[in-house]
Parts: structure tokens; C-alpha cells; sequence
């Protein structure tokens, strides 16, 4: 009778390279499988082309060595949705486990364009080929004789997103990593309330949340409060500005379907500029979530990126962009603009809205103080922080545990801060530290008591 959970990425770090493994007597699923967006950043060699010796050295990848000796063992990996610091490093890891990979749909088609940039830079000798599964909210898979998952619909800032839940002989296992309660998202999964109370009451023996937010003392907007800011900040933009841009998280396409439709409102064409912002915009469009109006462009190669900002430049007041870089990253659209770098000029009668939030790293923080700096010089107009988060505050967290009443909580996804605050958090509803729930980090296993 064994659990054990195997801490491969996200414990310690904030909005990155998240892993987590769980041994159930002699079988192993993995969970996520992302990449630390900070450390590509600085990465001098593209990621594609990078082995995986050479990204686990910088940390830019999880280090799954621990998982060697068990590798026969591990049947199944389960992807909870598609933000890069879940399944960026899916491409680089996952295929060497020979075990089916479970997902939504969206989820498994932004693997699959990972996997055909990887398929340019392998050799012929090395099968990196990955036998994915997309599956729907509410469905549930047996695994092996003793094993099934299940997933359970709820909100984020991405669609598709579940909560995994690993049954097993000795209770429920839960993933939550990531999520947030919002019942007035258009895209996406509500929620399964009722569900979420049942399994409190069949038993779940172990709780792994995300930590990011829980210091803020509430609960988490809903994506309907994005909805009016981003309509209400555009709308006074459009008063007085030729050119406008909107920088948004890329894989947010609520959040873009919401600008696309204001700025056809506002009788501007929808121009999407980016690679990342092309990617996710193309998959979403093929799969029904993104319905972009008549006469919206997209950008996304470095060849014709460069000629439709001209094109923009030269008729700002029929053209609503946007663009990536809302967290400053060099090589983005909007640094490279504020860098003189494309042709698109900024001037004192632009506007340019952050609908997104900066990611509490150093190097973010590091980037946006330069590109803010470089945008006041130009005097343009910003408008920031309009935005709400898809992560859970700490009344969100509080319901989570309410209903499901886990015995042992190991919270993940955060710095030792988070995930410290999460253990004092639980303490309040009557966990212990380190006797039933316990602050984990990196490289390190935790047995959980049966």
C-alpha cells in the first residue's frame, strides 16, 4: 500500500515548468508537463532546436530524472489545459514514457503544433511520436484494473480546462492546478459544483491546488468583470486616439473574442499580430471558440508581421491591434515596436491597454519597467491592469476544500511564500503542518500516510 508524490516542477517557482508524479502502489501518473517561460527568455538557443540535457540544465524544463528507475511504471500522463508552464515541455518529456496522454481538445491540438515544430530538428532515429487523447469534461477512463480518471469541468483563463482526478483503491487524488470559481465565463467549462461535493463525500485523500493567489483575501473576479473594463477602457480609448493597441495573454480567447467584438462596435478592423498570438488564434478558430469578425487579419510570421503594421501605420484609425508582449518579453511584438524595431509609430494620440496583469517574476518585472519606461518616452496613453485573473483567490481555495474535505493537502504551483501561505491557510481549516498537509519542494518525494 503505497502513495508517493514525486515534486518534478512548480514547487517553489511561480508560473512555471509544473510536474507532479503519483505512485499508486507500483503505477505512476503524471501530471503537466510545462516549461519556466522566464528561463526561455534568457535561453540563447531556440527551444525547438534545445535537447532536453540542455534545457533541464537551465532549468527550463522539469528535471523528471527522479522518475527514471519507475519509467515502465508510469501509465498515463494527464495534461489539465494549455498554458505553456502546464504542457510547454510536453514535446521535450512526455514522449519518452510509453503511456497514452490524456487532454481536451484544445489542450491536445496545442501539443500537437508543438510536436511538428519538434519533428523538424529530430533525427529519423528518434520517434517522438505521442499517443494523445483528447476527452470531455465529466468523462472518466480506466486506466489499469486499479486507476481511473476523471474530468471535472471548472474555470480558467484558457478553454478547456479540468480538474484531473486520479481514483485509486485509497481515495481520490484531485489536481487543481489551475483554476478559479466563475460562473459567467462564455468560453470554457462552468464549474460541476455538484460533483465537486460528491467526491467530498466518496473521499479524497489528497488535495494538490495551486497556491499563486491565495494571499489575496477573496475571490476571484469572473471573466464577466473583464468583459465591461476591456468595452468601457476601449470605449473612452476610441474618443480621442488614432492608433489603438491591445496586448492580452495570448492563450486567452475569451479575452480576444471580447476585444474583437468591441473594436467591431467601435467600427475598427481586428488586426492580431504574433506568432503566439497566431498559433492559438488559428487552433481555437478550428475548433469553434474563436469567431473573429469579417475583415480581422492575422499576423503571425516574421515576414508578414512586419507588413501589416505598415499597413496599420499608414490607417491607425481603422485598425484595432492585438499584439503580444504584455509582459515586456524581448523578441514580442509590442517591445519591438516601442523599440523602433517594426514599422509602426507611436505617438501621443495612440493608446495602448494592457488587458493582462504582470507575472510576479524579477524578470518580468525587470522587462516591464523597460518597455514602460520606452512607451512614457513617446507619450503615449496606457491604460493597465485591465484585466481580472484566472487563478484562485483564497475564498475560491476555501470552497475547493470545503467541498471536497481532502485528508492530506500538498499544495504546488508557487514560491516557498505561496506555498507557505497555503499551509497557514489550510491551518485555519483545521490542518496541521506537516501531519497532513505538507509544503514540498523541487526534487523531493512525499509519502503520503495510508
Amino acid at each position: 500500500m503505497t502513495v508517493e508524490v514525486f515534486a518534478l516542477g512548480g514547487y517553489g517557482e511561480a508560473g512555471g515548468r509544473n510536474m507532479t508524479a503519483v505512485r499508486v502502489d507500483e503505477e505512476i501518473v503524471i501530471f503537466d508537463c510545462g516549461m519556466s517561460l522566464d528561463k526561455i527568455l534568457i535561453f540563447e538557443k531556440d527551444f525547438q532546436k534545445a535537447t532536453t540535457r540542455e534545457l533541464r540544465k537551465v532549468n527550463a524544463i522539469p528535471d523528471d530524472s527522479p522518475l527514471k528507475p519507475h519509467r515502465s511504471k508510469v501509465v498515463a500522463a494527464v495534461l489539465s489545459h494549455g498554458h505553456l508552464d502546464h504542457i510547454g515541455a510536453a514535446s521535450k518529456i512526455l514522449f519518452r514514457y510509453q503511456c497514452n496522454i490524456f487532454g481536451t481538445d484544445f489542450t491536445v491540438e496545442l501539443v500537437k503544433s508543438d510536436l511538428k515544430g519538434e519533428e523538424r530538428y529530430r533525427s529519423e532515429t528518434e520517434d517522438i511520436k505521442i499517443s494523445m487523447y483528447a476527452v470531455e469534461p465529466g468523462d472518466e477512463v480506466q486506466i489499469s484494473s486499479k486507476l481511473r480518471l476523471e474530468f471535472i469541468p471548472i474555470s480558467h483563463s484558457i478553454p478547456g480546462t479540468v480538474l484531473p482526478v486520479l481514483h485509486t483503491p485509497y481515495g481520490a487524488i484531485v489536481y487543481a492546478c489551475d483554476f478559479k470559481f466563475d460562473d459567467h465565463q462564455l468560453l470554457g467549462y462552468k464549474p460541476d459544483y455538484k460533483r465537486l461535493k460528491e467526491l467530498g463525500k466518496e473521499g479524497v485523500l489528497l488535495l494538490i491546488p495551486e497556491s499563486l493567489r491565495v494571499k489575496e483575501e477573496m475571490k476571484t473576479p469572473s471573466e464577466a468583470v473583464a468583459r465591461e473594463m476591456v468595452k468601457d477602457t476601449l470605449q473612452f480609448a476610441e474618443e480621442e486616439s488614432e492608433g489603438i493597441i491591445v496586448t492580452t495573454f495570448s492563450s486567452h480567447i475569451e479575452r480576444i473574442q471580447t476585444i474583437a467584438d468591441t473594436a467591431e462596435r467601435l467600427g475598427r478592423n481586428v488586426m492580431l499580430v504574433g506568432r503566439s498570438m497566431g498559433k492559438y488564434a488559428r487552433i481555437a478558430e478550428e475548433l469553434g471558440l474563436l469567431n473573429l469578425p469579417p475583415g480581422s487579419r492575422v499576423y503571425d510570421k516574421p515576414e508578414t508581421v512586419a507588413r501589416g503594421l505598415h499597413r496599420a501605420n499608414k490607417e491607425k484609425e481603422d485598425w484595432l491591434l492585438i499584439v503580444t508582449g504584455h509582459q515586456g518579453e524581448p523578441g514580442a511584438v509590442l517591445p519591438r515596436i516601442a523599440d523602433d524595431e517594426l514599422p509602426y509609430k507611436l505617438t501621443e494620440n495612440d493608446s495602448i491597454v494592457f488587458s493582462s496583469s504582470t507575472i510576479p517574476s524579477p524578470l518580468n518585472k525587470a522587462q516591464m519597467y523597460s518597455l514602460d519606461t520606452k512607451l512614457r518616452m513617446k507619450g503615449v496613453k496606457m491604460f493597465k491592469d485591465v484585466h481580472v485573473s484566472g487563478h484562485a483567490g483564497r475564498e475560491d481555495h476555501r470552497l475547493l476544500l470545503r467541498m471536497l474535505q481532502p485528508e492530506y493537502i500538498l499544495p504546488a504551483h508557487g514560491d516557498a511564500d505561496m506555498l507557505s501561505a497555503y499551509a497557514e491557510f489550510a491551518s485555519q481549516e483545521g490542518y496541521e503542518i506537516n501531519k497532513d498537509v505538507f509544503v514540498t519542494f523541487e526534487g523531493t518525494k512525499v509519502t503520503i500516510p495510508l
